[in-house]
């Protein structure tokens, strides 16, 4: 059974840092592009950050573009998402997803993925 599981979500002020990672089980995501999604209450899930198989290709939403950080550990079948200057704005729901194909390049799609994590909590206070 495949299971993505996120962690690292909670509470932080404004200003802030968390480190979201996701851990991967049950088939190794060495070769699928990977993605970090949002979902604030009443919006739609939007993508937050990409990465490609290989880690050498990244993609960021304008809102978050210099200071979130995505990468990935092969070896540890996880990738991470390091977050930076958190704005209350950057509260939301955040879901670790993976491309069920291989070798592709990053992927913006939301429909394009096909396994999701249970999402983690992101909370930022003013």
């Amino acid at each position: 059974q495949v299971q993505l599981v996120e962690s690292g979500g909670g509470l932080v002020q404004a200003g802030g840092s968390l480190r979201l990672s996701c851990a991967a089980s049950g088939r190794t995501f060495r070769g699928s592009a990977m993605g970090w999604f949002r979902q604030a209450p009443g919006k739609e899930r939007e993508l937050v950050a990409a990465i490609n198989w290989s880690g050498s290709t990244t993609y960021y939403a304008d809102s978050v573009k210099g200071r979130f950080t995505i990468s990935r550990d092969n070896a540890k079948n996880t990738v991470y998402l390091q977050m930076n200057s958190l704005k209350p704005e950057d509260t939301a729901v955040y879901y670790c997803a993976a491309d069920g194909a291989r070798w592709r390049t990053v992927v913006k799609d939301l429909d394009e993925y096909d396994y999701w994590g249970q999402g983690t909590q992101v909370t930022v206070s003013s």
